[in-house]
Parts: structure tokens; C-alpha cells; sequence
């Protein structure tokens, strides 16, 4: 089972460690093109400030990220499953598991970055403020830029398993499944469900939605469960208690949609 993650917006603090090495990184076929992005963010952001936030879409109080951005090639490297934050990463809790769930999310979590374009949990990493949808003025919009050498790299790192695609949409477009490995990927949404003037009214509630998310993915971490398939992984949902209504592709080559329906917020 391959589990495509999204980046968190924010960090925690890169630390004291080496630097990042890019050729110790996994998927070493992204190697020359995280070299050219993290040149490239590097060059805009020790130049003019003002150019680089508005490039980066940081805000005044922010500036300090840019600056952050300037230092990449010798700040500290952390593995990634530090480094991101946020709700998802809050929910699914990688320090808590015990050592066997570990390893699984060693060898499945799979978080995709806009400077990075995807690195494994264990992969040592500074903290950084780059998303998807940055455009680069050397190399424009990063979603296109990372399609060609996503296509190169992910197709073998997914195998002939079951590939859980909980990325947004601006992570998304980097990376989609073609033919009969999309079959076998199943996207997640998630729902919330209340009852308004006696009828059932869902929505997408996104802190919700990212906290539902990194719940799903430590339960099957924790669980040891790896399903074979989405309509496996359906049934495994449903035995560790998840409301999921599961729709089968239409046609061939493309993939299974998954709703997950929760009806309190927490």
C-alpha cells in the first residue's frame, strides 16, 4: 500500500542536524529536478524580499520565511514526519506509534511537496515554505513543472498495490495514477453529516476533512491492516469503525471514490 499525503502549510523548526543531502533522498530520479527547484527558490529569496513573498504569496508577517528559504542549503535536516505539522499530521501522531507501525509508515507514507515534489516520512529535510502553486519565475507553475519527473518516478515507488491518494487538489496535479494502477487507487473525501430541519445536509468541513484523514491513515498503520485494493481497503475501513460509502470507477483506468461520512466534529 502506497498512502499519498499532502504537506502541511507549517513546520516545525528545521533543528540542529546536517543539512539536507538531495542524493540520500528516496525516489532518487527527483534528484535533479529538486535540485533545480531548491536552486531556484533559494536564488529568489536571497534577492529581493518584497519579489519573493509576493511570489511565494507570503504575507508581512511572514517575511521570516523567506529568509528561512535563503538558508536552505545549509539549515538543519530533520525527517519529514517532523518537520510537517498541522492537523493531519496532529491526527496521525508518527511519534506515538509503536515500532512496528513505524516502519509501515516508513514504507508507505509517501508526503508531496512542492520543493521536494514527494519524500518518505524518513527522508531528512529542512523546514520551508514552498507549495504547489508557487510559480517560479525560472520554472513556472511547480504542479506542472513536477508532472514529467512524477511520471518517471511514482509509477514504480506505487508497485501492484493499493495506492490511497489523500492529497488536495493542488498536490494532486502533480501525480495522477494512469490505466490499470489507477484502478487500484482509491481518493478520500470526507463528509460532514447533520440533520437540518429534518433532512441530512452534508459538507466539507476542511479542518475536519485533514483531521479525518491522518485518523484513517494511523488506524491502518496501527492496525497493521494493508489492503490489497479499494475495495478491500472499503471493508477494512469499515471494520475499524469508519462510515464509508465507496463508488467503483465507471470505466476502466480510472479510480474508486470514497466517502467518508462523519457526523461529529472533533
Amino acid at each position: 500500500m502506497l498512502v499519498l499525503l499532502p504537506p502541511s502549510e507549517g513546520k516545525a523548526s528545521s533543528g540542529r542536524g546536517a543539512p539536507v543531502k538531495l542524493e540520500s533522498l528516496s525516489l532518487p530520479a527527483l534528484t535533479a529536478a529538486r535540485e533545480a527547484v531548491l536552486d531556484e527558490l533559494v536564488r529568489l529569496c536571497a534577492g529581493d524580499e518584497g519579489k519573493a513573498r509576493e511570489v511565494l504569496g507570503l504575507s508581512e508577517g511572514l517575511r521570516g520565511e523567506v529568509a528561512k528559504n535563503a538558508g536552505l542549503r545549509t539549515a538543519g535536516a530533520r525527517p519529514a514526519g517532523e518537520i510537517y505539522t498541522g492537523v493531519l499530521y496532529d491526527a496521525l501522531d508518527l511519534a506515538s506509534l509503536d515500532a512496528a507501525a513505524k516502519r509501515r509508515a516508513a514504507a508507505s507514507l509517501l508526503v508531496f511537496s512542492g520543493l521536494w515534489g514527494a519524500v518518505q516520512v524518513t527522508d531528512r529535510i529542512p523546514s520551508y515554505r514552498c507549495s504547489m502553486g508557487v510559480k517560479l519565475p525560472g520554472l513556472g507553475a511547480l504542479g506542472a513543472y513536477w508532472r514529467t519527473p512524477m511520471a518517471a518516478a511514482l509509477p514504480e515507488a506505487a508497485g501492484d498495490g493499493l495506492v490511497l491518494d489523500l492529497r488536495s487538489a493542488a498536490y494532486a496535479a502533480a501525480w495522477k495514477p494512469k490505466g490499470e494502477q489507477a484502478e487500484r487507487t482509491a481518493t478520500v473525501r470526507v463528509l460532514h453529516a447533520q440533520v437540518v430541519d429534518g433532512v441530512e445536509k452534508r459538507s466539507v468541513v476542511s479542518h475536519f476533512n485533514k483531521a479525518t484523514k491522518g485518523r484513517i491513515v494511523r488506524s491502518l498503520l496501527a492496525e497493521g491492516v494493508a489492503p490489497k485494493g479499494p475495495a478491500e481497503l472499503v471493508e477494512a475501513l469499515r471494520d475499524l469503525g469508519y462510515a464509508v460509502e465507496a463508488e467503483a470507477p465507471a470505466k476502466a483506468g480510472k479510480a474508486w471514490s470514497l466517502d467518508v461520512v462523519v457526523r461529529e466534529i472533533h
